[in-house]
């Protein structure tokens, strides 16, 4: 279990260790290492997702180990309230940044139109947050589309 706690709330989201061991461990050592803390969701797409991870305030990009293996054929389901690595087009390619699924995203699973996207864990506490996240005011920054106008952030995510 970990608390990511965020300028909006706290949730509290259980990993899947059994089915996705790569992604959890990669995962785990970015919270141990404070990777995550003072980032931002930098992409919020209402119905679809929330997206962060990877960019501080200013949208300064922080820096990421190695991609890891994709585990998106590990038959868990990109459902509402998931969270799953975001990646390139290449399959193999996820590294810091996570998204918290808003929906259930069929599209995203193993094999609906590639490879997919690895889910490795589930809001078990404040979807309320998730979803008041999920309703903030975005606009383009720079080269970034949906980023929300004032940042939402992650203040930080340790274990439970």
């Amino acid at each position: 279990m970990i608390v990511l706690s965020t300028s909006l709330g706290d949730i509290t989201v259980e990993l899947f260790t059994a089915d996705a061991p790569v992604t959890v461990a990669n995962f785990l050592e970015y919270v141990d290492d404070g990777h995550f803390d003072g980032t931002i969701f930098h992409r919020v797409i209402p119905g679809f997702m929330i997206q962060g991870g990877g960019f501080a305030p200013d949208m300064g990009e922080r820096a990421a180990r190695s991609p890891i293996k994709n585990e998106a054929d590990n038959g868990v389901k990109n459902t509402r309230g998931t969270l799953a690595m975001a990646r390139t087009q290449e399959a193999d390619s996820a590294t810091s940044q996570f998204f918290i699924n808003l929906a259930d995203s069929t599209f995203l699973d193993h094999g609906g139109r590639d490879f997919g996207y690895a889910v490795f864990g589930r809001v078990t506490e404040g979807m309320d947050v998730v979803d008041r996240i999920a309703a903030v005011k975005t606009a383009n920054r720079g080269m970034h589309g949906d980023v929300p106008v004032e940042p939402v952030i992650i203040v930080s995510l340790r274990r439970a």
